[in-house]
C-alpha cells in the first residue's frame, strides 16, 4: 500500500483497513509460531502499512 493511496482514504476507510491489517498480522504471528508462514516478507509489509495508516489518521485528526 502506497502513501498516496492511504491519503486518499476517508477516516472510516482507514479504520477499516487498519482493523483488517491487524487481523492479518495476528494470523501471520500464529503461522510464524507454528512454522507455516510462506510469505515471510509480508510480516514487515503489514507492519509498515499499519504505521502509514496510523500516521495519516493522526494527521487527519490534527487538521
Amino acid at each position: 500500500m502506497k502513501i498516496d493511496e492511504v491519503r486518499g482514504f476517508t477516516p472510516d476507510q482507514l479504520a477499516d483497513a487498519l482493523l483488517n491489517l491487524k487481523k492479518e498480522q495476528f494470523n501471520l504471528r500464529f503461522q510464524a509460531a507454528t512454522g507455516q508462514v510462506e510469505k515471510t516478507h509480508r510480516v514487515n509489509e503489514i507492519r509498515k502499512d499499519i504505521a502509514r495508516i496510523k500516521t495519516v489518521l493522526r494527521a487527519k485528526k490534527a487538521a
